[in-house]
């Protein structure tokens, strides 16, 4: 059983039986305080804003290890499966470290930020816009053209692919960045799914 429901547990008995036994003694001075952890547990525990936050804290500390900091980073990304936590990485400041996290000499945090950055702008025009502005785009092309492990590189076309999607401004930078042998001629619509997977497409092929 977790530590805190345990505790408020114990409490709820001992100031049940403190009420029993004397009922005049069961006063609030009389009865025995709750500690935090079962004042958390009694309260619910951290918000899932507190947790992303704090997923984040551990994918960057030097302190833990890249087992536990992928098991952060799998939280993170269920949690902004949801539209409202997706949208919330602006305002609690995790944009900038997610993208950085493109870039990270550990391929396993670079899948896992790639991931992160799909799942957040799948069919969500705000959170495109805030990926776009902090840098994520030239960063998902290079890791679509030069990654050389397939599973990361899976990963990027996938945030790459939901990032342009239905948003213009994400598929005309998306194309200024990509290498002019893959670089389609004329503007291509964002709206255009039928262009946009073919270039997609000729992403996914191995680099020659």
């Amino acid at each position: 059983m977790d530590p805190g429901l345990n505790q408020l547990l114990q409490w709820s008995i001992e100031n049940s039986d403190v009420s029993k036994s004397n009922p005049v003694s069961a006063s609030p001075a009389a009865m025995r305080p709750l500690d935090a952890a079962a004042l958390k547990a009694l309260m619910g525990g951290p918000s899932e804003a507190d947790m992303m936050r704090e997923s984040m804290a551990a994918i960057q500390s030097a302190d833990i290890s890249l087992d536990n900091k992928l098991v952060a980073f799998d939280n993170l990304e269920q949690l902004i499966e949801s539209l409202d936590n997706a949208n919330n990485l602006e305002p609690l400041g995790l944009w900038a470290p997610l993208v950085g996290l493109l870039g990270h000499e550990e391929g396993e945090l670079r899948r896992m930020a790639a991931w992160c950055v799909g799942t957040a702008v799948q069919n969500n025009v705000k959170a495109q816009e805030r990926a776009m502005v902090v840098g994520a785009i030239p960063m998902l092309v290079k890791m679509t053209v030069e990654e050389t492990q397939e599973t990361i590189k899976r990963k990027a076309i996938y945030a790459l692919s939901s990032e342009v999607r239905n948003y213009q401004p994400a598929i005309d930078e998306a194309i200024k960045a990509l290498p002019e042998a893959l670089r389609p001629t004329g503007q291509v619509d964002a709206g255009d799914m039928d262009t946009i997977d073919e270039l997609i497409e000729k992403l996914r092929q191995p680099s020659s």
